[in-house]
C-alpha cells in the first residue's frame, strides 16, 4: 500500500468505500454503524480542508501579488499577462457555468434521492439558505460594499467571507510592491516560507485523502443508496471534461489569431509539458518542463517565459476554476438548490479570484472549491458528491492550466516583439 502512488490509494479508498456501503445496507444497523463509526472521519477530513482554506488564500495570493515587484520595469507584459490571465479565467468559468445549467447533471437525481441528501445536510443546507435569502433582499451595490472587510481578523474566521480575505490578500501585496525592498523583503521573507509551510501541511491533508473518500464513499452510499447518484456522477464528469477540451479549442485558436502560429505547431511543441501535468497534477512540478518546451520549441524569449510562465503558475488555473464553476452548480442541483443569475455571476468572480491564490499543487483546486461552494452559499458537505472522482478529473484539469500558460506566454511574447523561431537544443527531443 505504501509504494502506491496517491492517486491510486484514492480510488481504491472510493472502491472499496462503495463496497461497505453498499454491503452495510443489507445489515440491519449497518447504516447506523457507518454513520457514528466511519463518516466522522470524512467529516474530518473536509474540516481539515475548510480549515487550511484561509491560511492557503492569505500566503499564496499574498505571494503571488508581491512576486509582481518587476512589473514596475515590465509594466507593458505585467499587464498584458494579467489581463489576458484573468480574460481566459473568466471564459473558463463562463463555459463552465453555460455547460452545466444545459446539461443539468444534478437534476438527473431522483427526488427521493434529493429529499435524502438535504435531509442528511438539513442544518447547513437552510443556514445557507437563509443566508443567501438575505442577500437576495439587499441593494445593488451591497456585493461591493461586502468586498472591503471592517475586520480582517471577523472576515477570516467565516469562509463565507473569502473575497474579504482575497482583498485584503491583494491589498497586502500591492502595498509590499510599493515600499522599499530591504523593508518588504522581512515580510516577502515571512510570507514565503508561510506559504511553503501551507503547501507542506495541504501535503500531509493529501495522505489522509484516501481515509477520507473511503469514509465519505461509505456514508454517501448508505445514506443515499440510489443509483441515479452515480448516473449524475458519470454526467458531471462528462461536463468538466466537455468544458476542458472546449478550452483547450480556445487556446489553440488564440494562438493562431494571435500569432499567426497553427495550433499543430502549438500543442506539438508543448506536449510533452501537457503529459507531465496529466501525471503529477501539478503545474508547480511541471515548470521547468514547460518553460523548457516554451523557450526552445514554441519560440518564446526567456525574459517573457521567466515572468509569464511563474506567474502563471500561480495565478492562471483555468481548468481548476472551470471544474468549480461546473462542481459548485452541479452540487447546488443535487441538494435540489436553485441558483440565480446573480450568484452564479458571484461564483465567476470567486472563482477567478480564487484562483489566483489556488496553489499550483495536486489537491488544492478543492480547498479553492470550498471557498466558491461557501461564498454562492453552497454546502460545502456536497464536496462528498464528487470527490470520488476528483483526482482524475484533477489530472486533466492540470493538463488545461499548463496549456494556458504556453498559450498566454506565447500571446504576450508577439504582443511585445519576443516571439522567434523555435530554437530546439536537444536534437532527440523534438517531436
Amino acid at each position: 500500500m505504501k509504494k502506491l502512488a496517491l492517486h491510486w490509494k484514492i480510488l481504491l479508498g472510493m472502491v472499496l468505500g462503495v463496497i461497505l456501503g453498499f454491503v452495510m445496507t443489507y445489515f440491519d444497523g449497518g447504516k447506523d454503524i457507518i454513520q457514528d463509526w466511519i463518516k466522522p472521519f470524512g467529516n474530518i477530513f473536509i474540516n481539515s480542508l475548510k480549515l487550511i482554506a484561509v491560511p492557503l488564500i492569505l500566503a499564496s495570493l499574498i505571494k503571488g501579488v508581491s512576486d509582481l515587484k518587476d512589473i514596475s520595469k515590465l509594466s507593458k507584459m505585467g499587464g498584458r499577462t494579467i489581463g489576458i490571465y484573468i480574460l481566459t479565467t473568466v471564459i473558463a468559468v463562463s463555459i463552465g457555468l453555460v455547460i452545466v445549467n444545459l446539461v443539468q447533471p444534478g437534476k438527473s437525481i431522483s427526488e427521493e434521492t434529493r429529499i435524502q441528501l438535504v435531509s442528511s445536510y438539513e442544518s447547513e443546507a437552510g443556514s445557507k439558505i437563509a443566508a443567501a435569502e438575505k442577500q437576495k433582499e439587499a441593494g445593488p451595490l451591497q456585493a461591493l460594499e461586502d468586498l472591503v472587510p471592517s475586520n480582517i481578523f471577523n472576515a477570516a474566521s467565516d469562509n463565507g467571507n473569502m473575497l474579504q480575505v482575497i482583498f485584503f490578500a491583494i491589498f497586502f501585496g500591492i502595498g509590499l510592491i510599493l515600499i522599499p525592498e530591504e523593508k518588504s523583503k522581512p515580510v516577502k521573507d515571512f510570507f514565503d516560507g508561510f506559504n511553503e509551510v501551507i503547501l507542506k501541511l495541504i501535503d500531509i491533508i493529501m495522505l489522509a485523502a484516501p481515509y477520507g473518500v473511503f469514509a465519505l464513499l461509505a456514508a454517501l452510499v448508505v445514506e443515499s443508496p440510489s443509483t441515479d447518484l452515480f448516473k449524475a456522477l458519470g454526467w458531471y464528469a462528462f461536463c468538466v471534461i466537455l468544458g476542458l477540451l472546449l478550452m483547450m479549442a480556445i487556446y489553440g485558436a488564440l494562438v493562431y489569431v494571435f500569432t499567426k502560429k497553427t495550433p499543430k505547431f502549438f500543442f506539438n511543441g508543448i506536449a510533452p509539458a501537457q503529459l507531465l501535468a496529466f501525471s503529477t497534477s501539478s503545474s508547480a512540478a511541471t515548470l521547468p518542463v514547460t518553460m523548457e518546451r516554451v523557450e526552445e520549441h514554441l519560440g518564446v524569449d526567456e525574459e517573457v517565459t521567466s515572468f509569464v510562465l511563474p506567474i502563471g503558475a500561480t495565478i492562471n488555473m483555468d481548468g481548476t476554476s472551470l471544474y468549480q464553476a461546473v462542481a459548485a452548480v452541479f452540487i447546488a442541483q443535487a441538494f435540489g438548490l436553485d441558483l440565480s443569475f446573480s450568484v452564479q455571476l458571484g461564483i465567476i468572480v470567486t472563482a477567478t479570484l480564487a484562483s489566483i491564490g489556488s496553489a499550483a499543487v495536486p489537491g488544492a483546486g478543492m480547498v479553492m472549491l470550498v471557498i466558491v461552494l461557501a461564498q454562492a452559499g453552497i454546502p460545502e458537505a456536497g464536496l462528498a458528491l464528487i470527490f470520488a472522482i476528483d483526482r482524475p478529473l484533477d489530472m486533466c484539469r492540470t493538463t488545461v492550466n499548463v496549456t494556458g500558460d504556453a498559450a498566454v506566454s506565447m500571446i504576450v511574447a508577439k504582443s511585445v516583439g519576443k516571439l522567434g523561431e523555435p530554437k530546439v537544443k536537444n536534437w532527440d527531443d523534438n517531436l
